[in-house]
């Protein structure tokens, strides 16, 4: 992939796909429905209907961390996980799924215990953490499984 090629990215606000040439991930892009920052610096919300547009159709790994509210380790690590979006983005985008409100999501990928880190690409699970981790921490793992991509 060279650096002028597209990546379809959906908005973690509207989560319609957007295409932006892969050289201007670093720019601050907006997106094209809604106006909004496709990288705000914060993991953001998913739902059932809103998972498969950034898991399986977007370009970029998706990082969800799979919480609930009553667990403690997953409140304690929320700081954490929000800290590492703004380090790794845009390199991957983070996602929140909470398992008590999309309790499907949580059994369509086999979640046992809370928090399970789920790196995806195109749908496909390249990697899974359970249990708290600092930020630091967060993002090593996360790099140390993020596939290759063009310099932005």
């Amino acid at each position: 992939m060279s650096q002028s090629s597209p990546i379809l990215l959906a908005c973690p606000h509207c989560h319609r796909m957007n295409r932006i040439p892969s050289a201007r991930l670093r720019d601050a892009p907006n997106c094209g429905h809604c106006q909004q920052p496709l990288f705000a610096g914060q993991p953001f919300d998913l739902d059932a209907a809103s998972f498969d547009a950034h898991a399986q159709r977007g370009d970029l790994p998706l990082l969800v961390d799979f919480w609930a509210p009553w667990c403690g380790p997953c409140r304690a690590m929320a700081p954490g996980y929000a800290q590492a979006a703004g380090v790794l983005e845009p390199e991957a985008q983070l996602a929140k799924v909470d398992t008590e409100a999309q309790p499907q999501l949580g059994a369509r990928f086999g979640i046992r215990s809370i928090p399970t880190l789920i790196l995806f690409l195109h749908g496909r699970e390249l990697a899974r953490h359970s249990g708290a981790m600092p930020a630091a921490a967060i993002v090593q793992w996360a790099r140390q499984h993020l596939p290759l991509l063009p310099d932005a």
